[in-house]
């Protein structure tokens, strides 16, 4: 039923609105997208099914916008989700919200109550309604559209796919009253796109340049922008014309190869890396925002000369004032700056300080934490070639974050916009459907409880995925917050199943270990290179690491 009414679910109609929606999505070169059937939503399953994309359909909504934005990360390319009206798209406002802090290109389409059951400013009781669905959306989206004819359909997808992949990048939702899908119409034609970037200013750029070359001591601070630009080797050329060492954002890991001669140890909050900020008289910021997480909520002191490159000018100001601002694509800018950019000398011994300042941090972690220096150490030795690590909000994804050596762009996804709890998993989804390579999600007990039942998704479609869970019997980070303030540990301790047996109940290959060692390597070894889906799970508890705030070490805060 629709609004007491019966859905006719019109199959293969050339002109029927959810025909005129696939069709758009087939011109964007959609491949994948996930979804959750609902009544009203039927059409769009049914018309999407000769076109070759692949929907999959998760247990929750909010999954299918983690997938989404999963798939997103991995690839670089638009993620889908499909959901239908009221609740259903409800459900995925916490995970549009993660993507929109990290800025995901992810297209939420989802149907509204029928346009000839709707009266202006009445909510009447139709089935789903809800006052303004739309209005939901729009504090969490870089647009919210809803569309006002069938025929309207096909222009807005490729509309809302534009402005969602378009620097800088994020979700968009699109509503589409449910009669529209069943209607048929004739398609409009797609309205010319607005987004364009703006010429470089070359009075800015000429004093950017010459800022950099009279640099005495140099930084380059990268951020998500600058991967999400494709920025990595004309930033690694820069670095070494300047011989400036290179801090990476959450959200930047492996922009460089870790091997490169200039990339700085992770993490900016370990002191022994936060010298090389406060010792820089020169600061490139290339597609950053500079936000609380990266900058111990701005207690790093702002730089003597800072250098902004950023699509948006405001949201290059809004943390720290640039001296510069190079308003452009950051490949293209940065480019611009390694071209004719003389060759300074002190690369080799920036990189023998480089090495010096990782030693000591590598020591620092095996000396405070040993199990969480094993942990760091068998990711690295026993993950195949290709993978990608989807870490959750926990403390073993916090140490990822911080301290693991990401091989390259888009081999790490991290929640650090929204920090949202059960991410990892359903993200992890997305990743293994783009088939870019194996999934291997790392999630504490208490994110995995949040979408567990997503491992019938992983079973039903066989997506190449592994899970490891790390069991502390709770939410370990609260814990420790806890612990910290003297406070006795309340609605932290959680009763949790028994995970082996719930992944084997699916279908899931599943087994245990205690803690990082040798049992760990040689299962997780064995588990991410399977062509299954598969579970494993280890008894640890491990201290957070410095990248968490109760950790971190600059206390005053910057003027």
């Amino acid at each position: 039923m629709a609004g007491g009414g019966t859905l006719r679910i019109v199959a293969d109609v050339p002109d029927s609105g959810a025909q005129h929606l696939v069709d758009a999505l087939v011109e964007l070169g959609v491949e994948v997208a996930f979804g959750l059937p609902g009544v009203h939503n039927l059409p769009i399953w049914d018309a999407i099914d000769s076109t070759g994309i692949r929907l999959i359909g998760v247990r929750h909504e909010q999954a299918a916008g983690y997938a989404a934005d999963g798939y997103a990360r991995a690839t670089g390319k638009l993620g889908v989700a499909i959901v239908t009206t009221g609740p259903g798209a409800a459900n995925t406002l916490g995970a549009v919200g993660e993507a929109m802090a990290s800025a995901s290109p992810v297209l939420v389409i989802a149907t509204d109550i029928a346009s000839t059951l709707r009266r202006p400013g009445m909510v009447r009781g139709v089935l789903h309604e809800s006052s303004d669905q739309r209005a939901l959306f729009a504090p969490v989206t870089k647009a919210a559209l809803t569309v006002e004819s069938a025929g309207e359909i096909a222009p807005a997808v490729l509309r809302a796919a534009r402005v969602s992949t378009a620097p800088q990048s994020g979700p968009v939702y699109l509503g589409i009253p449910t009669d529209f899908l069943v209607q048929r119409a004739a398609r409009l034609p797609e309205q010319e796109g607005t987004e364009r970037i703006p010429a470089l200013d070359v009075t800015a750029f000429d004093r950017a340049r010459t800022t950099l070359t009279g640099a005495a001591r140099p930084l380059i601070w990268a951020g998500g922008g600058a991967l999400r630009a494709g920025a990595g080797p004309v930033v690694g050329a820069l670095a070494e014309r300047l011989a400036a060492p290179i801090v990476t954002t959450f959200s930047a890991r492996g922009l460089v190869p870790p091997d490169h001669p200039c990339l700085a140890p992770n993490p900016v909050h370990a002191p022994e890396v936060g010298e090389l900020w406060d010792e820089a008289d020169v600061v490139l910021a290339v597609g950053t925002d500079f936000d609380g997480l990266m900058t111990q909520n701005w207690r790093m002191p702002r730089p003597p000369t800072l250098i902004a490159v950023n699509i948006d000018a405001a949201d290059a100001a809004k943390n720290y004032r640039p001296d510069v601002t190079l308003v452009g694509d950051a490949k293209g800018v940065v480019a611009d700056l390694v071209d004719g950019m003389p060759q300074r000398p002190g690369l080799p011994r920036l990189t023998e300080r480089l090495d010096r300042i990782e030693a000591r941090v590598r020591r620092r972690v095996r000396q405070e934490e040993p199990q969480a220096a094993e942990f760091l150490a068998a990711l690295q030795e026993t993950l195949p070639d290709g993978a990608v690590l989807v870490s959750d909000m926990c403390v073993a994804g916090y140490w990822i974050g911080g301290f693991h050596r990401v091989p390259g762009p888009r081999r790490l996804a991290y929640p650090m916009g929204w920090g949202t709890l059960g991410f990892g998993f359903p993200a992890a989804l997305g990743v293994a459907a783009s088939r870019v390579g194996r999934a291997v999600c790392v999630s504490g007990d208490g994110g995995f409880l949040y979408c567990c039942g997503e491992l019938a998704t992983a079973a039903q479609e066989n997506l190449p995925v592994t899970v490891v869970v790390v069991d502390d019997g709770g939410y370990g980070m609260l814990r420790f917050d806890q612990s910290q303030a003297g406070l006795p540990h309340r609605g932290v301790d959680l009763t949790t199943p028994n995970f082996v047996a719930l992944a084997r109940s699916f279908g899931v290959y599943a087994d245990r270990v205690e803690g990082f060692g040798r049992a760990f390597r040689r299962l997780l070894r064995e588990f991410s290179r399977a062509d299954e889906p598969t579970v494993l799970v280890v008894e640890a508890a491990l201290r957070p690491p410095l990248n968490t705030s109760p950790r971190w070490y600059r206390r005053e805060v910057a003027s």
